[in-house]
């Protein structure tokens, strides 16, 4: 089985990287990525998901991050 990595942030798509057979990188970048986004001031909202060559999410591997927008 293969492996991607897709997220949309603030509404724009991508894959973010493509892992062959390995599922373990493909875990060390999703929670790298995930903690990026959750890190980041400029994003609003993002969902960040590995799935296989089904476009299936993989061991329930779906984050969705959401940054309330207050204004200041």
């Amino acid at each position: 089985m293969k492996y991607a990595i897709i997220k949309v942030v603030n509404g724009n798509f991508s894959i973010l990287s493509e892992h062959g057979n390995n599922l373990e990188a493909a875990i060390v970048k999703f929670h790298q990525e995930c903690a990026n986004l959750w890190n980041s001031k400029d994003v609003v909202t993002a969902q960040v998901k590995i799935v296989n060559e089904f476009l299936e999410t993989v061991q329930g591997m779906s984050e969705n991050i959401k940054h309330d927008q207050n204004e200041e």
